[in-house]
């Protein structure tokens, strides 16, 4: 499962501590306009090491275009997107060769594959969201060019939402060797009516499954999310006069097709598990021990999910308005 979507297909290659990561983009138009500065733009909003609030990690994120762009424009084949792995310290993650930590994926990728690249997480790092990101890069790109706009922003971090107390809840919870949970909102506007596919192929059925795919995601809310359950149906129905419609409950998505208002996302993100704290733990014996991450590590990985969660949204977009694209015979190619 390291391929997303089935229009514009996705396929992300790389581990934490290896040469490089990157990503394979099959089904992207042909003939529209890309370079490596426009990617960049994306993934330096993304990168690690550029405040104190985040990992001090310090990578270029520099994207190279490989394949399927020639003279500056798509040329309808594959693209391959490669960054390389230029600040890895291996050495931080020796002790926990033989040691699980707790609220990483670590014993589960052991149980299942029986090895396990304990540098970094290896494959299940937040460092493979790169890759992620370069890909949203080229479907945003696309999308802008059709009027449709996306934006992410960080709304809460810890139960706290003035700004002020985010960041010092974040530096708190550094300074102290511990870590914050937050939760992220996405808005798209412009997106048209129409897109999505009735029963299992639901736009936000999509997008659910797109955001609960980035790690550290603990739950996805929809317009009013888990606040329609205290609802009654008046309240909660987005009601309707000639002018449009006269709220939003719905989240721009109505029976799984998007209704052309805007779309609104929120996520909600779990304290990053590296932790200097003492917790207790297993090792690949199965014997009782005790562990204390050290490294470097975000604080709140919500702050950094932003981007990552924008690239979500632009692949889900890109891949159902390509599937609408089949189906709508006055859409001309390049649609």
């Amino acid at each position: 499962m390291n391929t997303f979507g089935s229009n514009f297909k996705v396929t992300t290659f790389g581990e934490s501590h290896g040469a490089a990561i990157g990503v394979v983009i099959d089904g992207c138009p042909p003939g529209f306009s890309i370079s490596e500065t426009d990617i960049q733009i994306f993934l330096d909003k993304r990168r690690p090491g550029q405040s104190d609030l985040v990992t001090p990690r310090q990578e270029a994120d520099a994207v190279q275009i490989l394949s399927g762009v020639f003279e500056g424009k798509t040329l309808g084949t594959p693209i391959c997107l490669l960054i390389h792995n230029t600040s890895m310290k291996s050495s931080d993650y020796n002790e926990l060769k033989e040691i699980f930590r707790p609220g990483h994926a670590d014993r589960g990728y052991l149980q299942k594959y029986g090895i396990r690249d304990h540098r970094g997480g290896g494959r299940s790092s937040g460092r493979e969201t790169a890759a992620r990101v370069a890909a949203g890069a080229v479907a945003r790109l696309y999308l802008q060019k059709k009027g449709i706009i996306i934006s992410g922003s960080l709304i809460e971090v810890h139960g706290e939402k003035n700004p002020d107390a985010i960041e010092k809840a974040i530096r708190d919870a550094r300074d102290t060797g511990e870590s914050v949970g937050g939760i992220v909102q996405l808005q798209v506007s412009g997106c048209p009516a129409g897109l999505g596919d009735p029963v299992f192929g639901k736009l936000d059925a999509r997008i659910a499954y797109a955001m609960m795919g980035i790690g550290g995601v603990k739950a996805v809310e929809i317009g009013s999310g888990v606040q329609a359950s205290k609802m009654i149906g008046s309240e909660h129905n987005d009601q309707m006069t000639p002018e449009g419609y006269c709220s939003n409950h719905a989240g721009g998505i109505l029976g799984g097709i998007s209704t052309g208002q805007e779309i609104l996302v929120r996520l909600s993100v779990k304290p990053t598990p590296s932790v200097r704290t003492l917790q207790r733990t297993i090792g690949t014996d199965g014997y009782e021990k005790t562990l204390s991450v050290h490294g470097r590590h975000d604080p709140c990985i919500a702050v950094r999910i932003v981007p990552v969660a924008e690239a979500m949204m632009a692949l889900v977009l890109m891949d159902v308005l390509l599937e609408q694209r089949k189906i709508d015979p006055d859409k001309k190619p390049g649609f």
